[in-house]
């Protein structure tokens, strides 16, 4: 499977009216003032859900959310546990964009042997999803499930619903790991992306399924190229639960439905107006040992 999604070549690009995947700067806004957290606002993330990357520029924390695609995070602590993906390379890394991995052969041609799975880029979400909902300046509905940012539905709407659920859908900022796929929507395997700048036209056409917590430093250092002429790789991947417990990254993050953290996506809202997007707001991490 030859991974030639739009994002990745200029002619598909084209035909979604984009030139080339380039990003204008947006104008400079005023931001405000970082929140203070209390120590009941943070919350230790369930290393179960922890991919732990180690690189050749250094680690990368990611944390797993089954809300967006638990068939998809199935099938990455799968190919992880079986050490799949210790020594691939980011053989696609686009520099003010994403970072490309986890093909066998490191062109993206693809894993047969694996089967394809069936997007999701989308997710229904019930009021049993902790979640904490805010406006933008455009009246739309975003918020966080965990680390990472979705537009959806208001709740006000699940009681309409044959299911009680509202439709919810991730959006592409900066740290965000999606599946990559060909151009059949349903073709995602083995390969996965992390975002190293925000791109939201991604959304509701790519599956999501967590967000680096620690590492994008590590991210944006990988080496770009298409292909790179010196290729970064993953040297070890590991899901953090498998580690031994002295080796383990004690990894916390703060609560999206705190208070605080409410109060910083309003004052976000408030200072960038009508440019705000959802990844304006940052959900500090942390490792503590």
């Amino acid at each position: 499977m030859n991974v030639q999604s739009w994002f990745a070549g200029a002619a598909a690009a084209a035909a979604l009216g984009l030139a080339a995947p380039a990003f204008a700067q947006a104008p400079a806004q005023p931001s405000p003032a970082q929140p203070t957290y209390a120590a009941s606002d943070w919350i230790k993330v369930d290393p179960q859900n922890l991919l732990v990357i180690d690189t050749t520029k250094g680690r990368i924390v990611v944390e797993m959310v089954p809300a967006f695609a638990p068939d998809h995070i199935e099938r990455i602590k799968t190919l992880t546990r079986a050490g799949f993906y210790d020594g691939l390379q980011f053989f696609r890394v686009i520099d003010d964009f994403m970072a490309q991995t986890g093909d066998k052969a490191n062109t993206g041609a693809g894993t047969p042997e694996y089967s394809m799975m069936k997007g999701a880029f989308s997710f229904r979400r019930g009021p049993e999803t902790p979640f904490a909902d805010a406006r933008d300046a455009k009246g739309d509905t975003f918020g966080f499930v965990g680390p990472v940012p979705v537009k959806t539905q208001p709740d006000a709407l699940m009681p309409l619903m044959a299911d009680g659920k509202v439709k919810a859908a991730g959006t592409f900022c900066p740290g965000v790991a999606g599946m990559a796929r060909a151009g059949d929507p349903d073709s995602a395997s083995t390969q996965f992306f992390l975002m190293r700048q925000a791109n939201t036209m991604l959304d509701d056409r790519y599956t999501p399924w967590g967000r680096v917590l620690v590492g994008l430093d590590v991210v944006r250092a990988i080496a770009p190229g298409e292909p790179p002429q010196n290729p970064d790789s993953m040297t070890k991947v590991q899901i953090a639960a498998d580690m031994p417990e002295a080796d383990r990254p004690d990894v916390w993050r703060v609560d999206p439905t705190s208070a605080a953290f409410r109060a910083a996506m309003t004052a976000a809202v408030s200072a960038r107006g009508a440019d705000f997007t959802p990844c304006d707001v940052e959900v500090p991490a942390e490792v503590r040992k």
